[in-house]
């Protein structure tokens, strides 16, 4: 089947959302997603967004923190850019409906987080993505010229290239996005969707590493797909693990949220011992690298298996009022966080780089656009400071839109060439679904091992040379038999694990994220830059 629209965003969390919201107003929009629409990466974030709305706070500081974190790699204009935007794109969502903690004197209840100078992170409650997502979908599922797909997944783009390889010589100018193949979960169909642009949105990629705060979805599905289609890809090596997941035999992807160290929690070992002091000057408020190596180290020191968070000496009313989400769900496992420490370990949270863009969410091929975690703006650099995420979502969500709004006029309605049907090519069903779920497992685990928090040489050249077969396995696997989207994640997520891989072993400094034994130190002469990186090798 095929369909056809003005534009096609893949993805549901804010930055699919928002951006849809946005263009919908001049075009008609094509949304798929891959489980149901609140489904996202948006809905579980807990602390807020950074923006500059505190009496005390100036563009400037907020700018400079991130520039620190960001540890040289950060683009000046782009963090500026951002920066400058964040209070107008509050504006919005609170003209929509969002709902923000009041503060006193009309303002908001502002928290502060690791790495920042000033209190400036705007939260409901500690469920803030929730209340973001709750708005956009009520918003985008009421609009006339938004249809919405749920339970569909991305199989790959399709490309100008693609099309016309047959009999046609290919130069750069014709490389373009036209659209995606897209498999409908539910049915084991592949249907076409064609589009005048194509906005990628489909968030991060936890799910590659065994310990993870992201929700099940996060498979790099958006960065393994514009790889494949020839897109610039950078920055991979960054992979943001947070510092504080709930330490429980039944708990799943439970974050403990940063702001609990913002409003006074500390850290301790299993003696009852602060240890963050050995660490960094800022001690409990460290930036979020420095706080999960430390963990990481006092675990291996020690040989325990968690560290403990502890808010417990301030008052029980503003924890439960503050925190209330954590507070209930700590209290379902048996865990009184008014009277007792919470146990935490690290897990994979987030990724820093992802499909290369410029500032207006535009990647290296034409019409194709890529917003949130999936993209690499600049923003982040070697270190995501906290609650910085959403706000970049928010403000490139603007930024493309805006740029489809002076670029769709001159696109054709549809593709000057004709766009093929999916074709099975002969492939069976399997019967081998054991051949995903091993390969699924192994990879999680070494990258887990071996591509972790702290790395070496050693550890970087075992994963690389598993990773090898094992994408070929996959290839293999995945020509022979008909997709499904359990095959389709485990292709995603070795793409993302060779990635990551590849860039580590590039890296040959410690910056930010990246922690190599074997080169400890920075290395401002050689690496002070981003790593990039397409199907046709490194740039």
């Amino acid at each position: 089947m095929e369909h056809i629209s003005d534009i096609l965003v893949m993805g549901s969390g804010l930055a699919g959302l928002g951006y849809a919201l946005k263009v919908a107003d001049f075009a008609t929009v094509n949304l798929i997603t891959k489980r149901g629409l609140t489904e996202t990466s948006t809905s579980l974030a807990q602390g807020g967004i950074a923006a500059v709305l505190g009496p005390d706070d100036r563009f400037e500081y907020h700018i400079a923190d991130t520039l620190t974190v960001g540890e040289g790699l950060s683009h000046p204009d782009i963090v500026e850019l951002v920066v400058r935007q964040g209070p107008d794109r509050i504006r919005e969502l609170v003209e929509l409906g969002a709902h923000f903690d009041p503060g006193q004197d009309n303002g908001y209840d502002l928290g502060r987080e690791g790495g920042h100078s000033r209190r400036r992170i705007i939260h409901a409650h500690d469920m803030t993505g929730a209340e973001v997502e709750r708005i956009l979908a009520e918003r985008v599922l009421a609009h006339p010229n938004i249809r919405v797909f749920e339970n569909h997944m991305g199989v790959n783009l399709i490309t100008l290239e693609r099309v016309m390889r047959q009999g046609r010589v290919v130069t750069e100018a014709d490389k373009s996005c036209l659209g995606a193949y897209v498999l409908n979960t539910a049915t084991g169909q592949v249907d076409t969707f064609l589009a005048r642009i194509t906005l990628l949105a489909t968030g991060g990629a936890g799910k590659v590493y065994l310990y993870t705060s992201n929700p099940d979805i996060a498979t790099g599905d958006g960065v393994a797909m514009a790889y494949r289609a020839g897109a610039l890809i950078g920055n991979m090596e960054f992979v943001q693990f947070h510092p504080t997941c709930l330490y429980h035999p039944t708990a799943k992807n439970f974050l403990i949220s940063e702001a609990l160290r913002g409003e006074g929690a500390i850290l301790l070992d299993s003696r009852g011992r602060r240890f963050m002091e050995k660490y960094h000057e800022l001690k409990d408020l460290a930036p979020r690298d420095s706080v999960a190596r430390a963990i990481d180290e006092e675990m291996k020191k020690s040989g325990d298996d968690c560290v403990y968070l502890d808010i417990s000496h301030k008052p029980a009313d503003f924890i439960q009022s503050r925190f209330p989400n954590i507070y209930q769900r700590c209290l379902e496992l048996a865990i009184d966080m008014t009277r007792e420490p919470i146990p935490v370990v690290p897990a994979a949270h987030y990724m820093c780089g992802g499909v290369v863009t410029e500032a207006w969410g535009r990647t290296t091929i034409a019409n194709l656009y890529a917003v949130g975690e999936v993209s690499m703006t600049g923003l982040h650099g070697a270190n995501r400071l906290a609650s910085n995420s959403l706000l970049e979502a928010l403000v490139f969500s603007h930024q493309a839109a805006q740029a489809a709004r002076e670029t769709l006029p001159q696109l054709q309605v549809k593709p000057a060439f004709p766009v093929a049907a999916w074709d099975t090519y002969g492939a069976t069903d399997s019967e081998e679904a054991v051949v995903v779920s091993h390969s699924w497992e192994e990879i999680r685990r070494f990258m887990w091992n071996y591509v972790g928090i702290v790395r070496s040489n050693s550890r970087l050249h075992r994963a690389q040379a598993r990773i090898g077969p094992i994408l070929q396995e996959i290839n293999d696997y995945y020509w022979k038999f008909l997709i499904t989207s359990d095959l389709l994640e485990l292709r995603n997520i070795a793409y993302v694990a060779d990635l990551i891989i590849r860039m580590a072993l590039w890296r040959e400094e410690s910056r930010g994220l990246h922690y190599n034994l074997d080169f400890p130190q920075a290395d401002d002469a050689r690496f002070r830059r981003d790593t990039l990186i397409s199907s046709e090798g490194w740039h």
